[in-house]
């Protein structure tokens, strides 16, 4: 069963007995409260979900953007969303799935059936459906979820990660390289890490490629089915639609959810710059 779900499959699931919980994970860096564009318009029935408080917490610069919540904290949000034991959650966004691939990541770990509806809000309104502007508020649901963390790697992990198989730095080329650095204290990756941008795996209107496409754009770099395969991005949010898309091609893959935020703020850590790993 894939983790996308088409405008048109969710217009059915939405209208069939299936319960479902539809939720609108707005997120991006030069925009961090979603809000106001939830309230211009979104599916619905969905209920707004924000990332910064919900989907990760708050810590020391060492620690990373967005460091993983509790499980307890992830929980009480998704009983917040109304979401019961067995619900199907379908979670999108206006990033090409960048947020809410956060959410899948994290639900999915929680054992909750999560999917992320392909090419978000725009999509949506493409296809002509309906927009709502009212703020969602439901009853609160009584989802259990299961511990979360075991898909997450270390710092120190992440540092070893190279010698027995692939992580991948899924920034931009020029980040990656450290010619260009807007967030963090130093530019560049972490030694051994390749570079393969998330836009590689989205079409020219934010929805995912073919399977097959997917799979020769990891195996380009050695990724195959059975390959140690770990990801990380600047914050731990984009690195988390790579593990979408890998689990999407058939390939388990693991995140550091501290990324470069937390490498390049911890002393010590090497830096290495320029197109080859290091």
């Amino acid at each position: 069963m894939s983790n996308f779900v088409s405008v048109d499959e969710l217009n059915e699931l939405r209208a069939s007995e299936t319960p479902v919980r539809v939720i609108d994970v707005r997120w991006r860096l030069d925009r961090p409260d979603g809000h106001a564009d939830y309230l211009g318009g979104h599916i619905p029935g969905a209920v707004y979900v924000p990332l910064s408080t919900e989907l990760a917490t708050h810590g020391e610069p060492s620690e990373g953007r967005h460091p993983l919540p509790s499980t307890r904290t992830l929980q009480d949000a998704a009983r917040r969303w109304g979401v019961n034991q067995g619900d199907v959650v379908v979670a999108y966004d206006d990033a090409k799935g960048l947020s809410a691939s956060r959410a899948w990541w994290l639900l999915r770990q929680g054992g909750v059936d999560v999917r992320v509806l392909d090419g978000g809000i725009r999509a949506w309104t493409a296809a002509g459906l309906p927009v709502a502007t009212d703020d969602v508020q439901v009853e609160p649901g009584d989802v259990v979820l299961d511990e979360i963390g075991a898909d997450a790697i270390s710092i120190d992990e992440a540092a070893l990660f190279p010698e027995g198989g692939v992580l991948l730095d899924v920034r931009a080329p020029e980040r990656y390289r450290g010619d260009h650095e807007p967030l963090d204290p130093v530019g560049g990756h972490i030694p051994g890490a390749l570079n393969v941008p998330m836009a590689a795996h989205l079409n020219a209107e934010g929805k995912i490629l073919d399977v097959h496409t997917l799979q020769a754009t990891f195996a380009a770099v050695g990724v195959t089915e059975g390959t140690p395969v770990a990801a990380y991005c600047g914050s731990g949010i984009t690195a988390a639609h790579t593990a979408l898309v890998l689990d999407e091609a058939g390939i388990e893959a693991k995140v550091f959810p501290g990324s470069w935020s937390q490498w390049s703020n911890t002393p010590g850590r090497p830096v290495a710059v320029g197109e080859q790993p290091g």
